[in-house]
Formats: C-alpha cells, sequence, structure tokens
C-alpha cells in the first residue's frame, strides 16, 4: 500500500450530540483536520460532494483553502457529481485550486450517486441527451471537462479584445499543466471502470459496487481493479495508473472507541440502488492485531494502490485525528504502508 487519506462527507447536524452543527463549522473542521493530518503524516485530505444535503457541496474554495494552509498533503474529491457541473467553469476552477495548492489536487469524478431531491441536476439547468440517461449527462460533461483540461485552445478571439491576445485560438484561464493526470472516475461496475481506463482516469471505487457475481464486495471490486488496470494497457497510456478504494476502519484503542465502534459486527450487504443490484461492503472495527489480520484478507485494499479511510466528522476534529493517528500507528505499517 502506498498512501493513506481520509475521506469526510462533510455532514453537519443541529443535533446536540454533533460537534459539527452548521455548514460554518463542517468547513472550518475540515480545513483544521487536513491541517492535522497532514501533521500525522497522512497522504490525502478527501471530501465527498452531495448536493441539496446538509453536506458538503461547493468543493473548489474549500480544496483551495486547503491548499493555502497545507504544503505537502494529497487534496482530492470522492466524487464530484458531474451531471450538475458546467465543465467549463468547473476547469476554471479546478485549475485555480490546483495552482493554490502547487498541483495536489486530485479530483475524483463521477455521474454521482442517488440524490435528496428527483432530478435535482434539472435545477441547475442540465437535462440529458435525446434518449440518453441522467448517467449519460454525466459522463458526457466528464468527457468534456477533460478535453478542456488539455489546454488546447477552442475559443475565436476577438479581433478587438479588451486585453491583448495570444496568438491562436483561446484556452480557459488559468491552466493548471498536469492536471489532467489527476482526474480520478468513480466506478460502481466493472464496464465504468473500463470506460474510464480507456479514457485516461485513475479509479475510484467506493464502498458499494454493482453486484455482478454474487461473490463477496471485495473480491469482486478486486476483479474491477484488475479489468481497469487490463483496459489501461491496452489503451496504451504512457503513465501508470493510480486506484484508490474507500473502507470504514476503526482501532479500538480505549473505551470510547469501544462505545462508538466496538459493537460493530458488520458484513456484505445486498441492496437496490437507482435500480441496481449493488453489493455493500463491510466496515472494519477491532483492535489493532485484529485489524491487520482481517485487512490482510481483503483483496481489494492488496490491489489497490490508495486507501481512503471513512471519517465520522460530526464526531469533531480531535476524535478524528484519534481515528486516523490510531491506523497509521498501529496498523498501516503492517499492511506495507511507508
Amino acid at each position: 500500500m502506498k498512501k493513506i487519506g481520509f475521506l469526510s462527507f462533510g455532514h453537519w447536524s443541529a443535533s446536540r450530540q454533533s460537534a459539527a452543527r452548521s455548514a460554518r463549522d463542517v468547513l472550518h473542521q475540515s480545513i483544521e483536520l487536513a491541517v492535522a493530518a497532514e501533521e500525522l503524516g497522512a497522504d490525502g485530505a478527501y471530501f465527498r460532494v452531495h448536493h441539496f444535503a446538509q453536506q458538503l457541496a461547493s468543493p473548489f474554495p474549500l480544496l483551495a483553502a486547503i491548499g493555502a494552509r497545507t504544503s505537502r498533503i494529497e487534496i482530492g474529491t470522492a466524487v464530484i457529481d458531474m451531471r450538475y457541473e458546467n465543465p467549463f467553469y468547473m476547469v476554471e476552477d479546478a485549475g485555480a485550486a490546483d495552482l493554490i495548492s502547487d498541483g495536489r489536487l486530485q479530483l475524483g469524478i463521477s455521474r454521482g450517486s442517488p440524490e435528496q431531491v428527483i432530478e435535482g441536476w434539472r435545477h441547475f439547468g442540465y437535462t440529458p441527451p435525446e434518449g440518453g440517461t441522467d448517467a449519460d449527462l454525466g459522463r458526457r460533461h466528464g468527457e468534456v471537462f477533460l478535453e478542456l483540461l488539455s489546454g488546447k485552445g477552442f475559443a475565436q478571439p476577438n479581433p478587438r479584445p479588451m486585453f491583448p491576445n495570444p496568438p491562436g485560438l483561446l484556452r480557459l484561464e488559468p491552466h493548471s499543466e498536469g492536471l489532467r493526470d489527476r482526474i480520478w472516475w468513480g466506478s460502481a461496475s466493472n464496464a465504468t471502470a473500463q470506460w474510464a481506463a480507456r479514457l485516461g482516469m485513475n479509479l475510484q471505487s467506493s464502498t458499494l459496487k454493482e453486484d455482478e457475481s454474487g461473490e463477496p464486495f471485495h473480491v469482486q471490486q478486486a476483479r474491477q481493479i484488475r479489468v481497469f488496470r487490463q483496459a489501461w494497457i491496452e489503451a496504451g497510456h504512457p503513465r501508470e495508473p493510480r486506484v484508490s478504494v474507500s473502507r470504514s476502519i476503526f482501532a479500538l484503542m480505549n473505551d470510547r472507541d469501544r462505545i462508538y465502534f466496538g459493537r460493530d459486527e458488520s458484513a456484505d450487504q445486498i441492496g437496490f440502488i437507482d435500480n441496481m443490484r449493488a453489493v455493500f461492503g463491510r466496515s472494519y472495527a477491532a483492535e489493532p492485531d485484529t485489524l491487520i489480520e482481517q485487512l490482510r484478507q481483503d483483496e481489494a485494499i492488496a490491489e489497490a494502490d490508495t486507501l481512503l479511510l471513512t471519517v465520522p466528522n460530526m464526531l469533531g476534529v480531535d476524535y478524528n485525528v484519534h481515528v486516523i493517528e490510531s491506523i497509521l500507528t498501529h496498523v498501516a505499517p503492517a499492511l506495507g504502508w511507508r
């Protein structure tokens, strides 16, 4: 395993039990957690994007703020729902955030997940192509985004511009060289993993996947990763791809950990999501020695180069620092990290 980061869904709740009671709380605490994670030696700070929910939604102001407060840690998303995005404006935002962070952005994008509202992307002014689905809409926006990130000029300059133009067609600015290679696609199936590989995107695979064989979640996810890597080779891309998987993993170090997670006896579950039969992966909660043995049996973790630890952000920064530090100190080295 090469890299370990955290993934926050950025929830907030007015509940007295929540340490994150407002959007302001979540945004400030997300920055604080990223700074602390960098100090611990973690490799990445990643954030989920959901619309119409009391969760993080607009990622680029947050990513830019973290980039300005840190110097080493990767900063990313897992994932941005492309059904809601204007690819042109997104290229400008992404370029600015990447330049602020000196090239540390790792952007996970996808067609999105089930929503809080009915066809929420329509409220943002987008509709699927004629005869197509919202998934087609998300993938098309993703393709346009990738093309724009290449930095090739495409817009005819005004013959009487307000400011002098460079020669030739114009591209969107600011352009961040190298960002195109740091785009990931969040995939729930083998087919979309192959599609992402053909387009030269890295792969993000979360804690759910289309149930394509009836096998345990981690076995199916490991096969998805191998399918992705084979498609990458066949596409002839010159660089090595990256692959991340997400897991809920908690080392039981003290009584508080045991109160929160000590009764976790989860297992894989089957459910239906957007008319897709899906397998949901288990979470892990145990003493470090037991965790190490359990995680060594997880085939997908072994196949991936990056592990994203989902964190319970509403329990506050201090507790989440403890969660991350416990894994990095007592579990990760035995799995080959560092």
